[in-house]
């Protein structure tokens, strides 16, 4: 069936602010699905509230309204458009389904004339509500874990009694695995069951038998309205049963699923799939394997895209949410063509032939005292994508893209060596559970011993043993002795020069020059193409082995590499990847080639027709430099992914790659505290007094000089990474302990902290001789609440005209003190009028979308056309502000870790934020938040 041509105004609704379970894969899926349908000569009018967006911009679609995701607001669009004829709620989440389903309940839906397309009423409802799933498959003749559904304490206590433990608990109708887990031991169960109703919107539970150990595998499905499906790719958990697959390493296609079950379970999928209601889109089916005799059991359906959905997109190239939208609107399958080859049908089945491996990325150390272990509750807040041409290298190019310090899976002297903290990982999944196994492999640990505590597939465990093998043949070698063949395999399975260097006992430059220049082993660079390169691909997306055949032409054009932000994680979020994909559009204005480098899944940056070439790569020094050696640029942008891209400075001037924009000396300086203060005083600009130390002795003499209370920053960190107000030289000394093991060698910097002063902070652009306020923000919280969970009002509220002046000036002077060339945001403290500045950081901040939303300017792109030297800021002409205030209100996961304190200090701890509008003061909104501004001020 061709398109519907009665459809011509769509209304997307969006997935909110990023909280853990439901993070920006959502933005990357609706700004897809936008595009898609405006190809269409459709109209697209979007809801969202977060800020930090692409989806969220003017580019993506026609009208956007940063509203709170609630029904009034979706009557206040419907009033706005009475021309929307149809809704599309499966591109945002669970946020979104939950929306349309309350919408539909209230009428309004019917009131406004408006059709849901993509999904139905009856698909939701089955696929969330546990009873009718379950119900479902038993008719349908799939497998399912016996259990039933409690919608009380004293029903969960009978059906918990008449099942017998351990059991599973799943809460319906929640994000993320919220509320779910398994209970081993009678004596948990009773407060397991209180926080699963409770986390219910529905206050319903499904009780069920424990599959714990059981293998774990999710096919990614497209399915057209005439019921013709494509299996997209197959997914298979690393971790067993009994981790969130958000929170498990995956793999794909999957690894050690053989033919006949993986027959048996597409023959299950698409059953299920035709099973539960009329829906056109994409859909995520997980299924449990028993490793004993492959029995297969249905574990969920998400008749949705889903955070999977954009990890089978990233591996296999193929726009899952641009063809679902085009489903959504009455096409087939069979009618649509792949956009990776532009010649294959879409009802064509992706082949690949590389190796994915997702890697979550935790943030434990923000939320001190919390349970690491990993269960059916999420706790990851991003995670990495590795594409190799095998599952070691695959496996150890994500390990590289993590940006926790590691250079890779082991060989770098971190290994864990307390025998008994390595037998409780393998058999409690924490965070760094892969990196023990290793370790408990290099210790000596019996492959049976390690098997039977983790569950984890015999293959995979022999895949990591065979790389502690090679460490320990490399080990025998220096870089004189070590023959070409051994370096080759080596860098095969995905070894870093790093760690080759490690192993041998030399510098990571001598590898490199030594394998290139005498041995001639280079990179070779391969297309994602869908197909197995069975047919040409059109779409410049690449991932880098080791072969003969380079697939990457160099073009004459000039060039311009972006460096992207890695994962999510508290501190860095999707806020970066916006600036990344807004000067990858202002640099293609300019007339540059754009390469984008990045290795995170979930977002816009990295889809396949953003830049005008992607390498999906670690944002890591050796697959920078090589790319850079391939492709030649013209310079590199370090300024718009956050500390991630930043970081990479220092290596790109010592190596002469030309950085654009500000230079490294400047970004240099402002991330050295000690230097910067010394430049505020230079420029007549007020700072709290401080002085720098390197020891705990050094800074109980600092501490009589400067007085407390202290605020101590170590140098180089982001989100306020180790930063701690004390009060006492006992609180110092230990603080400082802490910071120098966690970050050695760092230089740390006391503060005077200014108690009571009100905190502001302003983004400006910069050439080197002009400079442009975009916005001055006022926190609501008190100084000692960190920048990221402040609530900020754009502009201040009430610091006054001396105040305004003082911010002014001092942005300006810092700006050119440090000729910046693009983006810079400076902290303020504001104490008796007095403005004293807190710090500088010339990049782009996490404020910048917010502002540009709330002005509705594209301040990156300007940027941009500055760091390229393109433009002047006076070249720009910038509209008035508008009338009222923009708040933007903090989002934090603490729900996640309900045995954490929600206390706020000078280390971020939110994941995500929203936008908020007011037309004066004396909103109820701005009231209640001003009220509660103490409320969890903490050290």
């Amino acid at each position: 069936m061709p398109k519907d041509n009665s459809i011509k105004h769509v209304l997307i609704i969006g997935s909110g602010p990023i909280v853990i379970g439901q993070a920006c894969e959502f933005d990357y899926s609706g700004s897809q699905a936008a595009r898609s349908l405006r190809e269409e000569g459709i109209t697209v009018t979007l809801i969202n509230s977060n800020p930090a967006t692409i989806m969220t911009d003017p580019v993506t679609a026609d009208n956007v309204y940063l509203l709170p995701l609630e029904k009034k607001s979706l009557v206040k669009i419907l009033e706005e458009h009475p021309d929307i004829d149809c809704v599309l709620p499966t591109m945002g989440g669970q946020t979104a389904l939950n929306l349309a389903i309350e919408a539909d309940k209230a009428g309004i839906w019917d009131r406004f004339k408006v059709r849901m397309i993509g999904v139905d009423i009856d698909a939701i409802e089955t696929a969330e509500n546990r009873e009718k799933f379950k119900a479902l498959l038993e008719e349908l003749n799939v497998g399912v874990c016996i259990g039933k559904t409690a919608t009380s304490f004293l029903q969960g206590k009978e059906i918990a009694q008449e099942i017998g433990f351990p059991l599973v608990i799943r809460p319906s109708y929640t994000l993320g695995g919220t509320g779910g887990g398994f209970v081993e031991k009678e004596e948990e169960f009773e407060n397991a069951l209180m926080s699963g109703l409770k986390a219910s919107p529905t206050h319903e539970v499904l009780i069920e038998q424990s599959i714990l150990g059981w293998k774990e595998y999710e096919l990614e499905v497209l399915r057209d309205s005439l019921g013709n499906m494509v299996v997209i790719c197959s997914i298979e958990n690393f971790d067993p049963m009994g981790v969130h697959t958000g929170d498990s390493i995956t793999v794909a296609p999957a690894m050690t699923l053989p033919d006949t079950v993986y027959q048996e379970m597409r023959n299950l999928a698409i059953k299920m799939m035709n099973g539960i209601g009329n829906f056109a889109g994409g859909c995520n089916v997980q299924f449990s394997v028993s490793p004993d005799n492959q029995t297969i059991i249905g574990i969920e359906i998400n008749p949705r895209v889903s955070r999977s959905s954009a990890l089978a997109s990233k591996a296999t190239g193929y726009p899952i949410a641009k063809v679902a939208a085009k489903l959504a609107i009455g096409y087939n399958l069979d009618e649509l063509k792949n956009s990776i080859t532009g010649s294959t049908s879409a009802f064509f089945e992706p082949a690949i032939d590389y190796v994915i491996v997702k890697i979550p990325r935790w943030n434990f150390d923000k939320f001190k005292g919390s349970d690491r272990r990993l269960g059916l509750s999420m706790k990851a807040v991003g995670e990495v994508m590795g594409i190799g041409g095998n599952f070691q290298e695959a496996l150890q190019k994500a390990c590289q893209s993590l940006e926790i310090k590691r250079n890779g899976l082991g060989a770098d002297g971190k290994e864990l060596k307390n025998q008994e903290q390595i037998l409780y990982s393998l058999e409690h999944p924490s965070w760094n559970r892969l990196f023990h196994i290793y370790d408990a492999f290099k210790l000596g640990i019996s492959f049976r011993t390690i098997h039977d505590l983790t569950k984890i597939d015999k293959w995979f465990l022999k895949q990591i043993e065979e790389l502690v093998h090679l460490d320990i043949t490399l080990d025998k070698y220096t870089l004189d002795t070590i023959p070409k063949d051994l370096m080759m395999l080596a860098k095969h399975k995905g070894y870093a020069d790093r760690q080759i260097a490690h192993l041998l006992g030399c510098l990571e430059s001598e590898v490199f020059n030594k394998r290139r220049d005498e041995m001639g082993i280079k990179r070779v660079y391969k297309l994602v193409d869908t197909c197995a390169a069975e047919f040409e691909a059109q779409t410049p997306y690449y991932y880098s082995s080791f072969g003969e055949e380079n697939e990457s032409q160099v073009s004459d054009r000039k060039k311009v590499i972006v460096l992207g932000s890695g994962p999510n994680r508290v501190g860095q979020g999707i806020e970066f990847d916006y600036s990344c994909v807004h000067g990858v559009l202002a640099a293609k204005e300019c007339g540059y080639e754009t390469i984008m480098i990045n290795c995170n899944p979930e977002t816009v940056s990295t889809d396949f027709d953003i830049a005008d070439k992607l390498y999906f790569e670690p944002v890591f020094w050796e697959h920078i430099y090589e790319i850079i050696l391939h492709e030649k640029p013209e310079g590199v942008i370090v300024q718009l992914g956050g500390q991630t891209a930043l970081k990479l400075a220092e290596k790109l001037e010592k190596y002469g790659i030309k950085i654009l924009g500000t230079s490294f000396e400047a970004l240099d300086l402002a991330e050295d505290r000690g230097e910067f203060s010394s430049l505020l005083k230079e420029n007549d600009v007020p700072y709290p007094e401080f002085g720098t130390i390197h020891s705990t002795d050094e800074a109980l003499e600092l501490c009589k000089t400067i007085g407390f209370p202290l605020l101590v920053r170590p140098s180089y960190v982001l989100g306020g990474q180790g930063m701690k107000i004390v009060i006492n030289e006992k609180e110092l000394e230990q603080h400082v302990v802490e910071v120098l093991k966690d970050i050695p060698d760092n230089e740390i910097l006391l503060d005077h902290f200014l108690e009571g002063a009100i905190e502001a902070e302003a983004d400006a652009i910069c050439d080197g001789e002009n400079v442009y306020i975009i916005g001055i923000m006022q926190h609501i919280e008190p100084a000692g609440i960190h920048s990221g969970d402040s609530y900020a009002v754009l502009p201040p509220y009430n610091l006054g005209d001396l105040v305004v002046r003082q911010i002014e000036t001092f942005t300006e002077k810092i700006a050119l003190a440090l000729k910046t060339k693009g983006l810079i945001n400076i902290q303020f403290a504001v104490k008796d009028d007095k403005v004293y500045v807190i710090e500088a950081n010339p990049r782009a901040s996490r404020t910048v979308p917010f502002i540009c939303k709330a002005y509705k300017e594209p301040y990156v792109n300007y940027a941009v056309k500055v760091m390229l030297g393109e433009n002047k800021v006076t070249d720009f002409e910038f509209k008035p502000y508008k009338k009222g205030y923009a708040i933007k209100e903090p989002v934090f996961s603490f729900h996640k870790f309900p045995n954490v304190n929600k206390e706020l200090g000078p280390e971020m701890k939110s994941t995500g934020e929203a936008i908020y509008f007011i037309d004066d003061l004396m909103d109820d909104y701005f009231l209640k938040i001003y009220s509660e501004r103490n409320l969890y001020l903490s050290r």
